[in-house]
């Protein structure tokens, strides 16, 4: 087939302990799925309803390393999040069957352009601005579920220049990872090589060019970059 110029490239993650990759779809986040991170964003958690948002695939930073502070902000975020990867989809997926379509977990970092995103929240405007944009979704590589089983509980943290900022387990979340899987299969077809965010504790806070971060789903993956 004859394209009138190259085309993008597949966009992919890393596995551990395999040479083969995994080809990323789309990018799925949560929003609102710790209660103390609502509480200081001025808003609560609620079960009635989820908050989703997207981020393009090509947002992805694979494994960390540098990652560029972007253009038209001065109060960039890291909000530290377990990833988990979908090896298989469908619409209206029951909870109960959920976990069969995951492929892996990782933890990755949604980086949110927080100026920006305060004054589209003030205007009741969409966020797209302010978490889809180049270089906002740094993830690390992805450990096999068939390795690590279905995590329930685990610690994900996030520390910035050695200095510890966010802290929990994800027991914690919620809405659990099958009840997101759920939830997102109302509104989409999830397909295969689809992400999902799950959401990110208390703690966020303003990262500047020249800080380190390192980012850790305990006992499965491991995340470390800086901001250039």
């Amino acid at each position: 087939m004859a394209y009138v110029f190259d085309a993008p490239r597949i966009v992919s993650l890393p596995v551990a302990g395999s040479d083969a990759r995994f080809p990323v779809h789309r990018i799925y986040c949560i929003g609102r799925n710790y209660a103390e991170h609502a509480k200081e964003m001025g808003a609560t958690a609620d079960r009635s309803q989820p908050v989703f948002f997207l981020k393009p695939a090509d947002a992805l930073v694979p494994e960390g390393g540098d990652v560029a502070y972007p253009q038209a902000t001065s109060d960039l975020h890291h909000e530290v999040e377990m990833v988990v990867a979908l090896a298989s989809g469908g619409r209206d997926i029951a909870v109960a069957r959920a976990l069969e379509h995951v492929f892996g977990y990782g933890v990755g970092l949604d980086l949110t352009r927080r100026d920006l995103q305060a004054a589209a929240k003030a205007k009741s405007l969409p966020w797209d601005s302010a978490k889809a944009f180049d270089h906002s979704a740094p993830v690390s590589a992805l450990c096999r579920a068939d390795r690590t089983r279905h995590p329930r509980a685990a610690r994900l943290m996030l520390s910035v220049n050695g200095t510890l900022r966010q802290r929990a387990d994800i027991a914690d979340m919620v809405f659990t990872v099958p009840e997101i899987i759920h939830e997102l299969s109302l509104l989409w077809e999830l397909v295969p090589g689809d992400l999902i965010f799950t959401g990110t504790p208390a703690g966020v806070a303003a990262l500047a060019r020249g800080d380190r971060f390192r980012a850790e789903l305990e006992g499965i993956a491991v995340l470390e970059g800086r901001i250039v």
